[in-house]
């Protein structure tokens, strides 16, 4: 059984603009635990929207456009002399992101798929059970229309006093 929690209930029903946490990082180019941290360490993170699943483990999706605007920010700070070297170029980045719509589709496709196949046994199944239905239905008026033409020609016995 899956949980889900909405913490900013203007987002539902507007689920596609809302994006995970691990799906945000791979869109900005860091890893999974770097946006933890930022979600952590920095009040000014997007606020969570969703939750879904249950106790640790759970999934948390922020708005996609709320996160690029504060990822790229973030991104183009100043680096500290802890951390040296050079930002990913924006070039690799979108190419990370046109290779996680490439597989974002290929997944999407390969569902829409599976559940065509799906619907199409349901509607499958749909149509055997109307059939039956129907020949349920004439038999029932069949049998009702027999008891009736029986009550119709039987003649009554009348109670004699």
């Amino acid at each position: 059984m899956e949980s889900i929690i909405w913490l900013r209930p203007e987002y539902k029903g507007r689920e596609d603009e809302l994006i995970n946490l691990a799906a945000a990082a791979d869109l900005v180019g860091v890893s999974r635990s770097a946006v933890s941290n930022w979600a952590k360490r920095h009040s000014s993170f997007p606020k969570i929207a969703l939750l879904t699943g249950i106790g640790e483990r759970r999934n948390k999706y922020v708005p996609k456009d709320e996160f690029l605007t504060w990822g790229h920010t973030q991104l183009n700070k100043r680096r500290s002399v802890k951390r040296p070297g050079p930002r990913r170029p924006t070039a690799v980045l979108r190419s990370d992101q046109v290779a996680y719509h490439e597989r974002q589709i290929i997944r999407l496709s390969e569902l829409e798929v599976r559940q065509a196949a799906v619907l199409e046994k349901t509607r499958a199944a749909l149509r055997k059970h109307q059939a039956e239905l129907q020949k349920a239905r004439e038999r029932l008026t069949s049998e009702i229309t027999a008891v009736h033409n029986i009550e119709c020609t039987t003649p009554t016995v009348k109670d004699t006093p």
